[in-house]
């Protein structure tokens, strides 16, 4: 069955992009980060490579060293900061390889990415390296803009088959404000805490609340 909510990267991503060339001067980077609003641009090499990006953060030592001792850098090993201070153009400063996603990547994985990287935006690529677009922090969070009713459709029509079963009747689910409570009986009790797992990682949801029991008696489980 075909999902009804974003799950990977290409469903949120912006596809109409800038990007600089290689040999970019310094304050036309400075401006078109101005002009669009953005912290970081990728940088293409060819016919579309990505080979790197410009971030402010690679853009900051030429300020940063205007009025400092360089000694300072080579004290701290920030040799390549040092470097990027005096540079000109885009090769001269921008961070590279590129750290960069698939257009089919998890969002759940783009967003591990950014977090281990520091990074707040992901150039997007093809197989050959080709920029398909970028995907941001921003753009992550908009799973949190499912309305309600989607989310639990996809609840009952994706997650629920797989746990419950005719003669059984699957519980009730009900959203609000991207909360989810379930309410009912699963065939077992040890699928309670299997049923809100799933329902958690459903795209959207901000958290689950259930009152649920197993058909066993005894096998209650309130949450």
């Amino acid at each position: 069955m075909e999902h009804t909510g974003p799950r990977v990267v290409s469903d949120v991503m912006t596809h109409t992009v800038v990007a600089v060339g290689t040999d970019a001067p310094f304050k036309d980077i400075v401006a078109l980060l101005q002009q669009w609003k953005v912290s970081a641009l990728p940088v293409l090499e060819g016919e579309g490579r990505v080979i790197g990006v410009v971030s402010e953060a690679d853009l900051l030592p030429k300020e940063e060293f205007r009025d400092s001792d360089p000694d300072r850098f080579v004290q701290r090993r920030r040799l390549r900061d040092l470097a990027k201070a005096g540079g000109m153009t885009a090769a001269d400063v921008m961070t590279s390889p590129a750290v960069t996603v698939h257009a089919g990547t998890l969002l759940a994985e783009a967003a591990r990415v950014m977090a281990q990287r520091g990074v707040k935006r992901l150039p997007v690529v093809d197989s050959q390296g080709l920029l398909e677009g970028v995907v941001s922090r921003g753009d992550l969070l908009k799973v949190f803009l499912r309305p309600d009713e989607e989310i639990a459709e996809e609840i009952r029509l994706e997650v629920l088959p797989d746990l419950v079963s005719a003669p059984f009747k699957p519980p009730q689910v009900n959203v609000s404000d991207g909360v989810v409570t379930l309410t009912g009986q699963l065939p077992d009790s040890s699928l309670v805490p299997v049923a809100v797992r799933l329902v958690r990682a459903v795209e959207g949801v901000v958290d689950v609340e259930y009152r649920l029991s197993g058909s066993r008696p005894g096998a209650a489980s309130d949450g």
